[in-house]
């Protein structure tokens, strides 16, 4: 079932927000993914931005700390008008190696949840995780939390650029909210 449309970087960047009005015109809601990670007062700007844009979803990095998650989650509440702050954990084209590379500790999944209670902790109630931290993630935050799913592949598909995929089934038997199927 398709119920969200997809807008990420290469799209906005190209087409601006022209590209976040298609999903009026089709009667569909529109998950903005910009994956932003900025200082606080930046990323609380630009959640007003896209507030008046219309999109359901925007994405922000948990990494980007309490203070500016806090900020977007207070701004997206100010517009009032359903916008929904998505905290990306891990990004899904990276694994444990890349978490040794810039000396994080633990696998991927504790990372994931890491980040995740820090956001849930700023009032971030929705999460992008990659499918093999879904379960634990809906585990520790419950039934409320919003876990989009990426990296999502038909069985025997190629991974592409991505690291840590799952199937439909998978994702969805683990907890996911919503998949995102993209280059499949």
């Amino acid at each position: 079932e398709l119920g969200v449309i997809k807008v990420g970087l290469e799209l906005f960047t190209k087409e601006g927000p022209s590209a976040v009005r298609l999903g009026e015109e089709l009667g569909l809601d529109v998950f903005l993914d910009l994956k932003l990670h900025d200082i606080p007062e930046t990323v609380e700007r630009a959640v007003a931005s896209v507030a008046k844009l219309g999109a359901k979803y925007l994405t922000v990095h948990a990494s980007g700390g309490e203070a500016m998650l806090a900020r977007a989650v207070e701004r997206a509440k100010k517009e009032s008008n359903g916008l929904t702050i998505l905290a990306v954990t891990w990004l899904t084209s990276l694994d444990a190696s890349d978490l040794a590379a810039q000396a994080i500790p633990g696998t991927p999944a504790e990372h994931a949840l890491r980040l995740a209670k820090l956001a849930w902790k700023a009032g971030v109630r929705g999460f992008v995780c990659s499918a093999a931290e879904v379960a634990t993630l809906r585990r520790e935050l419950g039934p409320e939390a919003i876990l989009v799913t990426p990296g999502i592949r038909p069985a025997g598909a190629a991974a592409g650029d991505q690291k840590r995929t799952a199937t439909p089934r998978g994702a969805i038997e683990n907890g996911a909210s919503l998949l995102v199927v993209g280059r499949p």
